[in-house]
């Protein structure tokens, strides 16, 4: 039973986007019961069960006065990449809420709203690079056909490979290219898979502050503290002069400018994800054409003719 429980909590991690959509939920529901009047101390231990490794320390933090923010960052530390990420950012969130007098609740709404747009993000450029990845697997297997065909039409490449000068120097510059070609083209695909990791978060922090009745400067001042603290590869999203600068010529509140701003910014990084994965099918040609195809001939084409020349020879003889 415990094994099977372990092996599907594996499948779910691997899934893409299911572990920011697990965060989401949590935070969600942690929104649900702050706006209903439980305190945070005793929602986060109603949910403490859903998250073992970091929702009890935060309500122990809680309980006692503590410092929750903290205790939810020093709780990521061993959690998976995409898990990490996610409560790193309700961490984040939470820090600003709290010095900017700004609703647990809503700031928890929002993150979970913000995540769930990450995780699809995660799931559409999975899906995208879903073509290319395999491609790339199906071309790594082309040298290691190509001898099992020669040897299935009756060639001695196996033997032409180990048994002779010029096999084994086909055989190391044969297996040096496919190693090269299979960590280039994994290079690419890496490349190419890594979004953004929090897309327009900093502007819905700010957008948390701002409701709190921060002023600007002061916001940005919480914003940045919070970022460096918990997630400070997002700060470098968090320009938001020309929405604030929109805001004070129309008159009306910045905040759900920012968080439409912030919004626009992740369906752009999912459409950037998309264009990355079309260019990944271009791209992988290269290692293709400078590494796989050379390993190829050398595995398998030369030695077949050389095992045909070899053998006319001996007949001649």
């Amino acid at each position: 039973m415990i094994g099977a429980s372990s092996l599907a909590g594996r499948r779910r991690r691997r899934a893409p986007g299911s572990e920011v959509d697990e965060v989401a939920g949590v935070a969600h529901r942690l929104a649900v019961l702050l706006a209903a009047g439980v305190a945070p101390a005793a929602a986060l231990g109603h949910l403490e069960g859903a998250v073992p490794l970091v929702l009890p320390r935060a309500a122990a933090a809680a309980g006692s006065g503590g410092d929750v923010t903290g205790a939810l960052v020093s709780a990521t530390d061993d959690l998976p990449p995409h898990s990490r990420l996610g409560w790193r950012a309700v961490a984040a969130g939470w820090s600003v809420a709290e010095r900017s007098g700004s609703p647990l609740a809503q700031m928890l709404r929002d993150t979970a709203a913000s995540l769930r747009d990450v995780a699809e993000l995660q799931r559409e450029l999975d899906a995208a690079l879903a073509g290319p990845r395999a491609t790339s697997r199906l071309v790594a297997l082309l040298p290691p056909v190509g001898i099992a065909f020669g040897a299935v039409l009756g060639f001695d490449t196996v033997g032409v490979l180990l048994g002779s000068a010029l096999g084994i120097a086909c055989a190391i510059a044969g297996v040096v290219l496919l190693i090269v070609g299979h960590a280039w083209s994994r290079a690419l695909v890496g490349r190419a898979g890594r979004p953004e990791p929090a897309p327009g978060l900093a502007l819905d922090l700010l957008a948390v502050a701002l409701t709190g009745g921060a002023s600007v400067p002061r916001a940005r001042e919480s914003v940045a503290s919070a970022l460096d603290s918990c997630l400070p590869e997002a700060r470098a999203d968090g320009d938001a002069d020309e929405v604030v600068a929109l805001s004070r010529r129309a008159g009306v509140p910045v905040a759900e400018l920012l968080r439409a701003e912030a919004h626009r910014r992740r369906l752009a990084a999912r459409g950037a994800g998309r264009t990355r994965a079309a260019a990944l099918a271009v791209h992988l040609m290269v290692p293709l054409a400078i590494c796989t195809l050379p390993a190829f001939v050398l595995l398998g084409v030369l030695p077949m003719l050389v095992s045909v020349v070899a053998s006319t020879v001996a007949d001649l003889a």
